[in-house]
């Protein structure tokens, strides 16, 4: 099996709770004892490296700036429980400032789980490292606007090109990736004609795409459960199949738990709020605002300019 895990599914990791992080440490496993060839370009590797600190930061920045400071009535004044009370407060910060800092150290010395199953990744796969024809070839294929990428970005050309040149014709490609580019047109849960067509014509072989790596996870190693994940897939469905007001502010309500999407789950929860009634007539709920405005804040470089430029009309920030 030819693998490609795309750089947005590695990012991904960090959203992920402790318990789907112990079951995805088992995919390392079935990598190294499966002959599975897992490819990572030099452009995934940089790519990663430059995004990881920012999308640690989305998952743990309201955390840190967490404060709590509640005020008390004077006539609390008068019973000894209020002693008892600021002392638990004054605890809690101190571990808080404590915990905090713990994480920040395994920040910097990148020893967070997610970091490990990464690192682990990359010391399992095959390096492509483009040359000199692989770079003209990614540079024509932008300059002629062929896809993949967007915005004048070579990135997505880079690893296109790397992986025509590498993979041994005859042998299908496991791609996962939340990015929009490797997408149809007509359908973001299909390839892109365009390049499928172009694999087929030059490998004779067949691309199995997956959004998700929870999909893949399923199809290909059902012993790997990814519950967070699945959870978070069942209320992004509930809110791009709402019927009602109520039944969006509760599925947002639900998902308002979480900080983290995949490249996947943002454009799913964009493309509902733009294209589903129920959500467009409860944005001016605040919950329901606040909640978009953050999605799409915190994640920009996922949505293609139309959908980012139709919701943050509709959000009034544009």
């Amino acid at each position: 099996m030819q693998l490609f895990i795309d750089t947005n599914i590695l990012l991904s990791f960090y959203a992920l709770n402790q318990e789907d992080l112990a079951e995805l440490s088992k995919l390392t496993d079935a990598i190294d004892k499966q002959h599975i060839t897992l490819l990572f370009t030099d452009q995934i590797i940089d790519e990663f490296n430059r995004n990881r600190e920012q999308r640690i930061d989305g998952a743990i920045k309201s955390f840190r700036n967490q404060t709590f400071n509640p005020q008390f009535p004077q006539l609390c004044e008068d019973y000894p429980e209020i002693e008892l009370l600021r002392e638990s407060l004054k605890q809690y910060e101190r571990s808080h400032a404590a915990l905090v800092a713990r994480i920040a150290i395994d920040i910097k010395a990148k020893t967070l789980k997610a970091d490990r199953i990464v690192q682990s990744l990359f010391r399992l796969g095959k390096r492509l490292t483009p040359n000199s024809t692989v770079l003209d070839r990614a540079r024509f294929r932008m300059g002629i606007g062929n896809p993949p990428g967007k915005n004048n970005s070579l990135g997505d050309a880079i690893n296109w090109e790397c992986l025509l040149d590498e993979i041994p014709a005859g042998e299908d490609l496991y791609f996962i990736t939340g990015d929009k580019d490797y997408c149809s047109a007509l359908s973001d849960d299909e390839f892109s004609d365009f390049l499928l067509t172009e694999w087929e014509r030059k490998k004779q072989t067949k691309i199995h795409f997956y959004k998700r790596l929870s999909s893949f996870c399923k199809e290909q190693f059902p012993e790997i459960a990814l519950a967070s994940v699945r959870d978070k897939e069942f209320l992004i469905r509930d809110l791009v199949n709402s019927h009602s007001i109520a039944a969006t502010q509760a599925a947002i309500a639900k998902l308002s738990y979480y900080s983290e999407f995949t490249a996947a789950q943002v454009n799913t929860i964009v493309a509902a709020a733009i294209s589903n009634r129920q959500v467009v007539w409860s944005i001016e709920d605040e919950l329901v605002r606040n909640f978009l405005s953050s999605v799409v804040a915190t994640n920009k470089q996922y949505l293609d300019p139309a959908s980012l430029t139709a919701i943050e009309g509709l959000l009034g920030e544009s």
